[in-house]
Parts: C-alpha cells; structure tokens; sequence
C-alpha cells in the first residue's frame, strides 16, 4: 500500500518560511522530503533549502527552478503558497492596488506553476502540483475583495490545468480557512478574540499551520494517485451562519 512518506522526493514551497508556508514544509521535511523554500525577502535565520525568489517576475521564477535543478536534477512537488492581502476596502483601494493582489495571488502561482510542469512533464515519474487557495474565493470577502476573486481564479485554474497537464502531472487545490499562525493577532487582535474567531467554527478553533501541510502531503502523495483537479476544503466545517446568532428560536419539533 502507498503510504504518506515523501523520501526521495524534492518539494518546492513557495512562501515558505513562516505561517501556512512553514507549516508545509514541515510536513513534508518530516516525511522524508527535500523542501527548498523560497520569498521575497531572505528571513533573519533562513532553513536550509531557502532561495530567493519574487515569484511575481518571470525571469526570477525561471532562475529559481533552474537552480532547483542545478542542485537536485528533479522536481517532484510544487505547493504554490505564497500570496495574502492587506485589508482594504474596494472602494477605497487603488487599481494599482487590485493589480498587485491579482498578480500575487493568480498570476504568480500560474507563472510558477508552468515552471514546474515544463520540469515535470519531462520527468518519468511526472509530479504534482498543489495550489494554496482559500475560502474567501468561495464566499464573500469584503475588506479583500480582489484577493477573494484571485482565490475563486485559483479554484478554476486547478481545474483547468489539472485537465491541460495530465497524465503526467496531477494539480490540486487546498482551500484554507482561518489558521492560527505567528501573525494571527494581525487578522483577528487580541488572543482572547482570537479565541473567539475561534468558537466561530464548528469544529472549535483555528488550523494550526501543520494540519494545512499534511493535506499538502496528502495531495502530494501515491495515495492521492488517482486525484487531480479536486479542490479539498480545510475548514474545519466552515463558518456558523450568522443568521443562527440573530434568531430568536433555536429548534423547531415538527409534529
């Protein structure tokens, strides 16, 4: 039986030193893989494996997986994690703005993703692909509006390029809800409301960055061989409809 060990393989985690990224790549270092990472900016005290890349400029892009070759002659999984987004309200944001987040949530992960694929549609053993999406492509957004609707072009971008690269390469989709990262406090303020963003989900709190990456591993994985094109919602149930907070009656027996 196939199992979720990662030995031999060499796994590319974009936005990978801290947060959902780190977690990732902590999943998959603990099954065996060689995890290089890689961000905009090179951290104070980098992982070994880290190279610096914006994944937002072609020619940066190119150079980080033909070093990736250069020093491991393989590419097996890529997990295109990097992305996120500021608060800012639509009507206030500027088109510069908009474009930004477009092109670091949609269009990085594309450009990325080509990359990898020209890498490993070469290779016998082909490879996959994991895209880092979100519930905000899936339900309203607001105070992020464009990064919502970079998130929902990731969903379809899986589909489609699941279709485009097969057999030899599968691509799938994380949908990530709220996680509780080193930066939480930035989303949600203190860790009393933390807490309670928390309680707002069914199953009783935020992901820790770690369950993020074993969906990645899984994904990755022989035992998701026959997966492609699926987008695997980790939401720990999804959010309580607000209309439940509002009503005054809780039951109905039917009689």
């Amino acid at each position: 039986m196939p199992d979720l060990r990662q030995d031999g393989a060499v796994v590319l985690v974009t936005g990978g030193v801290r947060g959902v990224g780190a977690g990732i790549a902590r999943a998959f270092r603990e099954r065996g893989a060689t995890v290089l990472t890689c961000a905009r900016t090179v951290p104070e005290r980098p992982e070994p494996g880290f190279l610096q890349c914006d994944v937002r400029e072609p020619a940066q892009v190119e150079q980080l997986v033909q070093q990736v070759l250069g020093e491991h002659g393989r590419l097996d999984v890529l997990v295109n994690n990097a992305g996120g987004s500021p608060y800012a309200l639509a009507k206030d944001a500027s088109s510069r703005f908009h474009d930004k987040i477009v092109g670091l949530n949609l269009l990085a992960p594309l450009l990325v993703a080509q990359h990898a694929n020209a890498v490993m549609q070469s290779q016998e053993s082909g490879g996959s692909i994991v895209m880092v999406s979100s519930v905000s492509g899936r339900r309203p957004s607001p105070g992020t509006a464009a990064y919502g609707a970079a998130k929902a072009g990731i969903d379809n971008l899986t589909a489609s390029l699941a279709v485009e690269w097969a057999p030899k390469v599968r691509v799938n989709a994380l949908d990530v809800g709220m996680v509780r990262t080193e930066r939480a406090e930035l989303h949600y303020g203190s860790e009393t409301a933390v807490d309670a963003v928390g309680r707002t989900v069914p199953l009783g709190r935020l992901a820790e960055p770690e369950e993020i990456g074993h969906c990645a591993v899984f994904l990755a994985s022989p035992l998701a061989s026959y997966v492609s094109g699926a987008t695997l919602l980790v939401h720990g149930g999804g959010e309580l409809p607000a209309f439940l907070a509002a009503a005054d009656v809780n039951h109905r027996e039917d009689t």
